[in-house]
């Protein structure tokens, strides 16, 4: 990788794991002596990840970490909601929810083995999700999922600082999730669908699950 990339990798993956927590202000000379280049890079990497809003540039003082915003979850939370109760709709609807199902119970034992580090266990959770998402054959679906990814891990990490107990929640809500598709069992599937996504709203918003 270039100089720029080495930074512009390191900053993005200290915002979306919560090392650079949301309103924290981050300078050039930190992440200059952490990745071992000069500041021209670190600046460069900077500005790139302004553009994804991450990051809110402040001319001599730094790069400020975008917290992530009340809109934001609305919008994220909203999107999510659309899209996998779609899946659930498609996939039951065509007749491969057992396949499906299948390698839903697959992808959650790989799970249950990263409950111990949140980063990791947040991109399983993710992938979990995908995998539902993918298995409509819908590829603007799937690619519209893919553009979460980055949210969806930072807000992920965020919930379960906030929330430990929630990964016991996620993992038994997979589990129920994975029975239900793989037996046909719509209603069961929407429902555990619309609770799993209101547990992680609810821990983003500091509100306790139902």
């Amino acid at each position: 990788m270039t100089a720029t990339d080495r930074a512009y990798t390191h900053t993005k993956a200290k915002v979306l794991d919560g090392t650079y927590p949301g309103g924290s202000l981050i300078t050039e000379g930190d992440v200059s002596a952490a990745v071992g280049v000069s500041r021209t890079p670190v600046r460069e990497a900077f500005l790139r990840l302004q553009a994804e809003g991450l990051l809110r540039l402040y001319p001599k003082r730094g790069a400020l970490v975008v917290p992530v915003s009340s809109r934001e979850v609305d919008d994220v939370m909203e999107t999510r909601a659309l899209v996998e109760r779609f899946a659930v709709e498609k996939v039951i609807g065509s007749g491969a929810h057992a396949d499906v199902g299948a390698r839903l119970g697959e992808t959650l034992a790989r799970q249950r083995k990263l409950r111990k580090s949140p980063e990791p266990f947040t991109e399983a959770d993710r992938d979990f999700h995908g995998l539902l998402v993918a298995a409509t054959g819908n590829q603007v679906l799937v690619d519209l999922y893919a553009s979460l990814r980055d949210r969806q891990l930072r807000m992920g990490v965020s919930a379960l600082a906030r929330d430990p107990g929630r990964i016991d929640r996620i993992l038994d809500e997979h589990a129920e999730l994975a029975a239900a598709i793989a037996a046909g069992d719509r209603p069961a599937a929407l429902e555990t669908v619309a609770r799993h996504l209101h547990g992680t709203e609810a821990a983003l918003r500091h509100r306790p699950p139902l």
